[in-house]
């Protein structure tokens, strides 16, 4: 229920003049299964799925297209031909994201840092080596999660690309990154802090944050006092509800100024200790 997809996607129906209907339903791990074979019977043409439900969604898909056969998770589910279709646009949402807000930030990407390992990070790090990115840093507290996501992804696009780092070792890392990504929770409403010295990356680097409440985290406020270009979290959240409402409605939507000034209202709205 905490869910913003309702918001974004109501928007686009009413701004495009679509009938349709985009709807909650909390369900439960153990019910998913019959709830998904249940849908197309209902009427629904589709859905996301979020956490828990994006590992098992995949799973139980008739079809699943590169990006969610590679990543072995899914957001965004679709009937083709009575066959249920899956897809994860995380990743879509991520570089249409970065694409929006830093325009031309790969050019000279050779080298990005990752901070975190958990599913966001995986969607991301898979996005910038398929967007060309030559080596991706990704650092965590747990070695084993930072491991097994090198050793699964390697697995696509060849050793050597993604190179594991602990939470130490970022300064040593930052001063030949061009991008810098943080996917953890640090820095949200509620949560710890991000604590990190970002002095040492170069003057032209890109600093962006999954995190978006608050809407400017303290990452991303840090990065604009130094000067640098910077790219908030909640772009890749209504980038990423582009691909699954094309599929469901026959209509490519865009991410305007009126729909980022509503969801930002709702998030003061939701959360007024974050209001800046």
């Amino acid at each position: 229920m905490h869910s913003r997809s309702p918001l974004v996607h109501g928007f686009w129906l009413r701004e495009y003049g679509l009938p349709g209907a985009y709807e909650f339903a909390e369900t439960k791990p153990e019910d998913l299964p019959a709830f998904l074979r249940s849908l197309h019977a209902n009427g629904f043409v589709g859905g996301n799925v979020t956490i828990p439900h994006k590992e098992a969604a995949f799973a139980l898909a008739d079809q699943v297209t590169e990006t969610a056969r590679v990543l072995e998770a899914s957001n965004t589910l679709w009937f083709t031909d009575g066959q249920l279709w899956a897809d994860n646009t995380d990743v879509e949402g991520f570089l249409a994201n970065l694409d929006a807000g830093a325009p031309g930030w790969e050019t000279g990407a050779r080298i990005a840092t990752v901070l975190g390992a958990g599913g966001a990070a995986r969607a991301i790090v898979y996005g910038l080596l398929r967007r060309g990115v030559e080596r991706v840093v990704v650092v965590n507290r747990t070695p084993e999660r930072v491991e097994a996501l090198a050793a699964h992804l390697g697995q696509h696009f060849g050793s050597g690309r993604i190179v594991a780092a602990g939470w130490g070792d970022v300064a040593a890392h930052l001063p030949k990154s061009s991008l810098l990504v943080n996917t953890t929770s640090l820095g949200m409403a509620h949560q710890p802090p991000l604590d990190i010295d970002i002095s040492g990356l170069p003057d032209d680097a890109v600093v962006t944050d999954a995190v978006y409440v608050p809407l400017k985290t303290p990452l991303i406020a840090l990065a604009e006092n130094r000067g640098l270009r910077t790219v908030g979290g909640l772009g890749m959240l209504l980038h990423q509800a582009v691909p699954g409402f094309e599929r469901w409605f026959g209509m490519r939507p865009e991410v305007t100024p009126d729909l980022i000034a509503l969801v930002e209202a709702d998030i003061l709205r939701a959360h007024p200790e974050v209001a800046q």
